[in-house]
């Protein structure tokens, strides 16, 4: 019974965390489509939080039902008119809308509809979602930067292994990191970040030694490791531990204005380091084994949860890590929804305006069969990446191993 309930506390610490840090950038995404929708004076039916039977809802003034359902791993704005699943219906279906609409409520009627907005109106509508997203990490980096502020490390050579990328390339203990790729370092972190990408790349290094600047070039090696949040993933290692001195690390808080700027830079940092990850997967040197749909952001939020309740055992201190914690999560888990709604694929934002861009340039809409075509093309490659980051994250948590030792 003890371990019973071990078990049910463990999942409720990786469950809840994330069920309230998705819903967060879910309702933040939503809302993106909705208020740029509103701006335009657009009609809609539904904004719902969440599938399933409503355990609350609401309808406003302007007849929008505001809906809470029962299954938080999602939400949707239902806009007035939808007429298939695609959401960009071709001419005929518009013209048959745009019928029915001034039959029943006189001509001019269907103006208020998403579908009879001017084309950029409809763009916007469709990329408020992932901007939203941005945004929203935008802010929340910035507040961080801002009233918490960030410890730098600079990366100080603490240790090199023998025999390692880093000794044939000439790296000793003291060492001080400057540049990688030309790139000036102000953490150590950012050294550990463009390394653990870079496997098979010679990296350039620039390094501060005897008050000289040297010259230094390695080549990461792929190497297989455990790491408490993200599991088992291969990344580029040269072999180089990194540490500072008490001296050395500065605590940092931003102004206004700069904290903004690190708000973008950081968002940006996000977005880069995931276009080069695919850039390396498309061209054979990642295997993509960091790739994690639920259940991986689940681990990676209950590791977490419990990294910051363990942090300090004091109640006050313990809530305020735990804050800062999920916070920083959610910032990067936003940017992540926000990249992945717009990929070019149907079923997804980054789909619709691929359709409105055809739109522009051949003044109509997709046909009716393309569209469909495109929408279950788009599904199973959908399908075939959560099936992909889902096999990733059952790996990661050895549970064919454990499977295997339960047969034999």
């Amino acid at each position: 019974m003890t371990g019973m309930l071990g078990v049910l506390g463990q999942a409720l610490i990786y469950v809840v965390p994330f069920l309230l840090v998705l819903t967060l950038v879910v309702t933040i995404h939503e809302l993106g489509h909705f208020l740029t929708a509103r701006a335009f004076g657009v009609k809609m039916e539904r904004f719902s939080i969440g599938f399933g039977r409503a355990i609350f809802q609401r309808t406003d003034k302007q007849g929008v039902e505001w809906r809470l359902g029962w299954l938080p791993l999602g939400g949707y704005v239902k806009f007035a008119g939808d007429l298939d699943a695609t959401g960009v219906p071709d001419k005929a279906g518009l013209d048959a809308l745009k019928q029915e609409l001034v039959a029943a409520d006189g001509p001019g009627a269907e103006k208020d509809y998403l579908y009879f907005k001017p084309l950029w109106q409809r763009a916007l509508v469709v990329a408020g979602g992932p901007i939203a997203n941005f945004v929203l990490a935008i802010v929340i980096f910035t507040l961080l930067f801002s009233l918490v502020g960030v410890e730098l490390r600079p990366a100080r050579v603490m240790q090199v292994q023998p025999d390692s990328p880093a000794a044939t390339a000439g790296f000793q203990p003291g060492d001080l990191i400057t540049h990688v790729n030309g790139k000036l370092i102000a953490d150590g972190g950012e050294v550990t970040q463009v390394v653990a990408l870079s496997s098979g790349d010679p990296v350039r290094f620039t390094v501060e030694r005897a008050g000289a600047d040297v010259q230094l070039t390695a080549t990461p090696e792929r190497k297989i490791e455990e790491n408490p949040i993200a599991g088992r993933v291969s990344v580029g290692r040269i072999g180089l531990a990194l540490g500072s001195s008490r001296d050395e690390v500065r605590h940092v808080r931003y102004g206004p204005i700069a904290a903004v700027g690190r708000g973008f830079q950081e968002t940006g940092n996000i977005l880069s380091t995931t276009f080069t990850y695919i850039g390396r997967i498309f061209t054979g040197r990642e295997s993509g084994d960091q790739f994690s749909g639920p259940l991986g952001i689940a681990k990676a939020s209950g590791a977490l949860t419990n990294a910051a309740v363990a942090a300090n055992p004091d109640p006050l201190a313990m809530v305020g890590n735990l804050l800062l914690t999920l916070t920083s999560f959610a910032a990067i888990l936003s940017v992540g929804i926000g990249f992945l709604n717009l990929m070019p694929v149907p079923v997804l934002d980054g789909g619709h305006l691929m359709f409105y861009a055809y739109e522009a340039v051949a003044r109509r809409p997709v046909a009716a069969k393309v569209q469909e075509a495109g929408y279950r093309v788009g599904l199973a490659l959908l399908a075939s990446l959560m099936l992909f980051a889902t096999w990733n994250d059952l790996q990661k948590l050895n549970l064919f191993k454990f499977l295997g030792g339960l047969v034999s």
